[in-house]
């Protein structure tokens, strides 16, 4: 019998916050390749698997391990941090394994986005301020296409979740105001959501640069951008107000 090759999102980095089948599926596996120092090593304390650490991997290597041990009836695990369907390299190594007809699955995690938010006691959406967010990151070594620069996406005035840039805060600041939100705009860095050694920075998009260096923070954070970590709006979520009808409850209102 040949299990499907297992793509699964690691979490944020606290070891309680993979879902439980990650959980189950990292106990039953018999080999895991995992996406080096992004992956709380915590995840793979006693597990039965043989563990390889892709950091020093390139793309043919991992595949060469995985079909390997899909070959030979082995249940194979691919550890990815957060959830893989954001910025996790999985389209290129699902793409080779169609190629080869090997059978995969994908099992989704929690996202560092939301670690960080919950770091933050933030709520991305508020009503009458933001009905939207961004996951974005700005263009470096790895290149963004144009019509989704940093610039052009802060004419929407949404929250913004931006990944793999922190080592880039002044140009992203730059950017986020020339494309129009206001300098005084709300930003809180969150470095490392969910570890022990997490570290929050906030500030306005003004001095966010200045902090963020102040505290020698360069990588493995997420930049959190919008009125929506501001305090000030205090507008309601209608679900709740009493004199508001829905599917589950009438209106009170007299």
């Amino acid at each position: 019998m040949k299990y499907p090759i297992i793509f699964l999102g690691a979490g944020p980095g606290d070891p309680e916050l993979i879902t439980l089948k990650g959980r189950r599926l990292l106990d039953e596996a018999e080999l895991i390749v995992y996406a080096g120092s992004l992956v709380n090593p915590a995840l793979l304390d006693g597990v039965k698997a043989e563990i390889h650490d892709s950091a020093g991997m390139t793309l043919d290597a991992v595949l060469a391990v995985l079909v390997a041990a899909w070959q030979a009836g082995k249940k194979a695990v691919r550890l990815h941090t957060g959830d893989p369907a954001l910025y996790g390299a999985i389209r290129e190594q699902m793409q080779r394994l169609d190629q080869e007809g090997i059978v995969y699955e994908v099992v989704p995690g929690v996202s560092s986005a939301f670690a960080a938010a919950a770091a933050l006691r933030a709520e991305l959406t508020v009503p009458e301020v933001t009905q939207t967010v961004i996951f974005t990151r700005i263009g470096g070594r790895t290149p963004v296409p144009e019509q989704e620069s940093l610039r052009k996406l802060a004419a929407i005035q949404a929250s913004m979740c931006i990944f793999l840039s922190v080592g880039m805060i002044e140009q992203v600041a730059a950017q986020l105001v020339a494309g129009g939100y206001s300098a005084d705009t709300s930003v809180a860095v969150v470095e490392k959501a969910s570890w022990p050694e997490e570290r929050i920075v906030r500030g306005q998009l003004a001095d966010i640069a200045d902090k963020v260096q102040a505290a020698d923070i360069r990588k493995t954070a997420m930049i959190l951008v919008g009125a929506a970590l501001s305090n000030e709006a205090t507008a309601a979520s209608r679900l709740y107000d009493a004199e508001f009808s829905h599917g589950c409850r009438e209106s009170q209102k007299e």
